[in-house]
């Protein structure tokens, strides 16, 4: 049987995964919901006219809607079906896009309702790459011992903890 662990790991990645393949979906396209298609275009004219330096590299909306759309998408589906160490590297670059885009609404003044979705989902981001970076817990460790010919199973004894003191 699979761990918490694992299973939660699983759980999140997929959630996360076909979230961010939805989201990056409606950045690129009108198919799924024209009103939401309509206000991306909307949010991001005005995160170009707020920052006046994306104009002079030549940014426009389109490309950096596009753009964002298009990674969101690729790093949800790495999410969702790749295993692995990639998974992990779509999920940080999803946490920097998140955070990105909440420069750009802070930029813009957009009310906390309007970016509560990029906060939870950025908070959901670091826990899953949080989980996934510690490393498992191994069960304690059985050994044998040998007294006077017979063997005994002796689980292992753990170091004491800090600040702890062992007393026998």
């Amino acid at each position: 049987m699979a761990s918490p662990r694992t299973i939660t790991i699983v759980a999140l990645s997929v959630a996360l995964g076909l979230f961010f393949v939805f989201m990056g979906t409606i950045k690129l396209t009108p198919r799924l919901s024209r009103d939401a298609y309509n206000e991306m275009k909307r949010a991001y004219k005005s995160y170009v006219r707020a920052l006046p330096m994306l104009k002079k590299m030549g940014v426009s909306s389109i490309l950096l809607r596009k753009s964002i759309g298009a990674l969101e998408v690729a790093c949800g589906i790495v999410m969702t079906l790749v295993p692995g160490r990639p998974k992990d590297v779509a999920n940080f670059l999803l946490l920097l896009l998140v955070l990105a885009v909440l420069f750009f609404h802070q930029l813009v003044g957009d009310p906390l309702k309007r970016y509560a979705h990029a906060l939870v989902f950025g908070i959901l981001l670091t826990c899953r790459l949080l989980i996934a970076r510690q490393p498992e817990e191994q069960p304690p460790e059985k050994r044998i011992l040998s007294v006077n010919g017979d063997e005994q199973p002796l689980i292992h004894e753990a170091a004491p903890e800090k600040g702890k003191v062992k007393v026998s």
